[in-house]
């Protein structure tokens, strides 16, 4: 059974169309990548997801019931977890006090301490840094408290958008390096991910969105043989 299913949504700005029909689905324990051009509708497919945008047409299941129509906050307590795109920490606070405010849902409160030395035996740099405010980091350690203060929200699927944007190629390797130790410790992944040799070598599977609409699937490795794919997004 699919933990997440998302079926036939469209999406909307305003009067514009931005999803068209969009099917997919996510198994537990799958890492699934999901890749396109800019503007192809991959950020704004997760932000419907996460209950801060909604479709006009379509459902979203997860765990076989339908989350489309709640609240943002209500979908985190489902176990919904999304990284943003940009980081989005707060900057004048302390590492720790990022991490702290992922645990805010009521799932992930009782449990702050215990996931917090998870988080450090995952990410043992935030532990060093701890004490640093976020502002004063460097770009990767920065996406790496991102990703640490998601995972203190205990996610039962964990959502990430563009994790290796504007990161050194020797930080997108940590980056990557992370998320497949996530994965192996049981979390399910939906990776949004503009460097797709990383992206599908990790995933189970993958899905090509173009101009809102998921024109290709297959297996990670499947779609990095497709000579398409490697045209488009690898320049071969």
């Amino acid at each position: 059974m699919a933990l997440l299913e998302i079926r036939n949504i469209d999406c909307f700005y305003g009067d514009v169309q931005v999803i068209f029909g969009v099917s997919m689905h996510v198994d537990e324990g799958e890492v699934i990548s999901l890749i396109g051009a800019n503007g192809a509708g991959k950020s704004t497919l997760l932000r419907t997801v996460s209950g801060l945008m909604k479709p006009r047409s379509g459902e979203i299941l997860f765990e076989n019931e339908p989350v489309h129509d709640l609240r943002p906050e209500q979908i985190v307590e489902r176990g919904i977890i999304q990284v943003p795109e940009g980081r989005r920490l707060f900057s004048l606070m302390t590492v720790r006090e990022n991490l702290e405010v992922g645990a805010y849902n009521s799932r992930a409160y009782p449990h702050l301490a215990q996931t917090l030395k998870e988080v450090y035996k995952l990410l043992p740099r935030l532990e060093e840094r701890e004490n640093q405010l976020a502002i004063t980091l460097s770009g990767g350690e920065q996406q790496m408290v991102a990703i640490g203060r998601a995972m203190m929200a205990r996610p039962r699927i964990l959502m990430m958008d563009e994790p290796s944007l504007g990161l050194a190629p020797v930080l997108i390797k940590e980056i990557f390096t992370t998320i497949r130790q996530i994965a192996d410790q049981g979390t399910t992944v939906l990776l949004v991910e503009q460097d797709v040799q990383h992206s599908l070598s990790l995933s189970d599977r993958g899905y090509v969105l173009e101009h809102g609409r998921i024109v290709l699937e297959g297996s990670g490795k499947d779609l990095l043989e497709n000579p398409d794919i490697k045209e488009a997004y690898l320049g071969i």
